[in-house]
């Protein structure tokens, strides 16, 4: 038998290994999440199965798991249903959703991108976005976990919209494009999902499935709004540019503005005049309404002399 198979942990020794403190590891064991140490004499003692588990733990509460989930997984476990399936699943869904590698950046480049001033409140608002990340003891060294959103921002900026304009912008954006997550995560749930969830942790088969299947869906969401930017940013600018332009044309300017009609007006004087003749029965039927408040109008004032 091996050391490692052999190693004793007084409690004081596990939190040191395991990063938890003392307290934690007796509130782990009233609750029920770390299994009972084995009594000798007056002390008790531990061994590289409550590390395991305290690491599991430790795991699990950093992926934003609570601990009252983190029991019914580690119960299933120990009941024998297993949990390396489960744990594959939760690594699948906290893996990275895009190939973008972070980067870091100083804050001299920082603000050479920006202006060539420092901008406190500027990198403040970043921080509290998200777009920069401060890294403990280097003040002056900041971690990008988006290189491409940092870059969309220089860009802005140096076409000339100011910062708060942009940062404005991303809040807005931010909470739209949540939306649709949040969206695309129910739809795929109720029609995909929905049959590997239930009271109880998984199975090892159904979560290896189900990891499967994130590793299929997770490049839809992003390929379907790219698809759909792409449409929507074509129709509008086109439209903006029409517009714009049009504004610009004093004889457009000048002219009459269309006046929609509603759909069922228009099927209603198709089915009377045939389709060839609605616009020449709508032009003589406002003519002929203009002419009636015409005569009326100056009826109204012969009568009232």
């Amino acid at each position: 038998m091996s050391d490692q198979a052999l190693a004793e942990y007084r409690i004081e020794d596990l939190a040191h290994h395991s990063g938890a403190t003392v307290r934690t590891i007796r509130a782990y064991q009233d609750r029920g999440l770390l299994p009972k140490p084995e009594r000798r004499g007056r002390s008790n003692v531990y061994r590289d199965t409550h590390l395991a588990r305290l690491r599991q733990i430790a795991d699990l509460l950093d992926r934003g798991y609570t601990l009252a989930s983190i029991k019914e997984l580690l119960e299933a476990w120990d009941a024998g249903r297993g949990l390396g399936g489960v744990l594959g699943l939760v690594a699948e869904v906290h893996g990275p959703w895009t190939d973008e590698e972070a980067a870091r950046i100083s804050r001299a480049e920082l603000n050479e991108r920006f202006g060539g001033r420092p901008d406190d409140d500027a990198v403040g608002e970043a921080c509290e976005l998200g777009v920069l990340e401060r890294i403990p003891g280097r003040p002056d060294e900041f971690l990008v976990p988006s290189p491409q959103e940092l870059a969309v921002a220089a860009e802005l900026y140096a076409a000339g919209v100011p910062l708060p304009a942009i940062t404005g912008h991303l809040r807005e954006l931010r909470g739209q494009v949540e939306h649709i997550a949040s969206r695309f995560l129910e739809f795929t749930t109720e029609h995909v999902f929905a049959r590997y969830l239930s009271p109880v942790p998984p199975t090892d088969a159904d979560a290896a499935e189900a990891a499967t299947m994130v590793r299929r869906l997770r490049p839809l969401a992003q390929q379907t709004v790219d698809a759909e930017l792409a449409r929507a940013m074509r129709l509008f600018a086109t439209r903006h540019l029409q517009q714009h332009l049009g504004a610009a044309g004093t004889a457009q300017a000048a002219g009459p503005s269309p006046v929609p009609l509603p759909a069922e007006t228009v099927r209603a004087v198709r089915d009377l005049v045939g389709p060839e003749h609605v616009a020449e029965f709508i032009r003589a039927a406002t003519e002929r309404e203009l002419q009636a408040r015409t005569m009326n109008e100056l009826v109204g004032r012969g009568g009232g002399r």
